[in-house]
């Protein structure tokens, strides 16, 4: 317990030392963004993930078979999406390849951006999904839900996908103790899976009770969050801003 306790407070207030410096607990900002999202086009884009894609795939699937109430349209449309994200994210974790700070707060600038969209169309409609306002959400969300992927993939900082819990969930219990591993970073882990269920939990909250434009909002702000501090904390020659190597 105290070595789960000490990597979990290690990774929301990492130390000089620590080699990823604050990517830790902004990533973990994002993961939060990841429910929220998730929770918006599931529960009020008809039943389709924009950052799971291993769930659109199986959607997709199901969908052709004939599963009434799914949509191989709005999962291919995802998953279309998401790929020019994850191109785009591809394209800047070139261009910022010797810099991760510059690289995340240019990609946290183009999410804010991207979802900002989805903000002021959701209001323009007054929170009603029709064909249009659903795509239009679907294809913004999945571009920055694919930027975001592959940025955090390029980032390279452990257990922090910010997207995928599969291998965090896997590693919790195949690394255990009991299981005779060595249970590295068993904090960071668990703050992981749970900062998905909450944003999740948020999300699910705000569009059950018909709240779809501040859903939205409330994917926007963190995003805004995360680039303004990563323009800030990256400033100068700190250690963290080079790739792991």
């Amino acid at each position: 317990m105290r070595r789960l306790l000490t990597d979990a407070v290690r990774t929301l207030v990492p130390g000089r030392a620590d080699r990823n410096g604050p990517l830790s607990p902004l990533l973990l900002v994002l993961t939060v963004v990841t429910g929220l999202v998730d929770a918006v086009s599931y529960l009020a884009l008809g039943h389709v993930f924009v950052a799971n894609m291993t769930g659109n795939v199986v959607f997709l699937g199901f969908a052709l078979a004939g599963a009434e109430s799914l949509s191989a349209l709005a999962s291919a449309v995802a998953m279309v999406s998401f790929l020019l994200g994850a191109f785009t994210g591809g394209r800047i974790g070139t261009r910022f390849a010797a810099h991760r700070g510059r690289l995340l707060g240019s990609a946290a600038a183009v999410q804010t951006l991207l979802v900002a969209v989805t903000v002021v169309v959701a209001a323009v409609s007054g929170g009603r999904v029709t064909t249009g306002v659903q795509y239009t959400l679907i294809v913004f969300l999945g571009l920055a839900m694919g930027l975001q992927n592959a940025v955090a993939r390029r980032l390279g900082v452990p257990d922090l996908t910010t997207t995928v819990l599969t291998l965090t969930l896997t590693g919790l219990a195949a690394d255990s103790t009991p299981a005779g591993g060595e249970a590295p970073r068993p904090g960071r882990r668990i703050l992981s899976v749970l900062a998905m269920f909450l944003g999740a939990l948020a999300g699910a909250g705000l569009i059950l009770n018909g709240h779809l434009v501040w859903a939205l909002v409330a994917v926007l702000v963190p995003l805004a969050a995360v680039a303004v501090a990563v323009h800030r904390l990256s400033a100068g020659t700190a250690a963290w801003i080079r790739p792991p190597s």
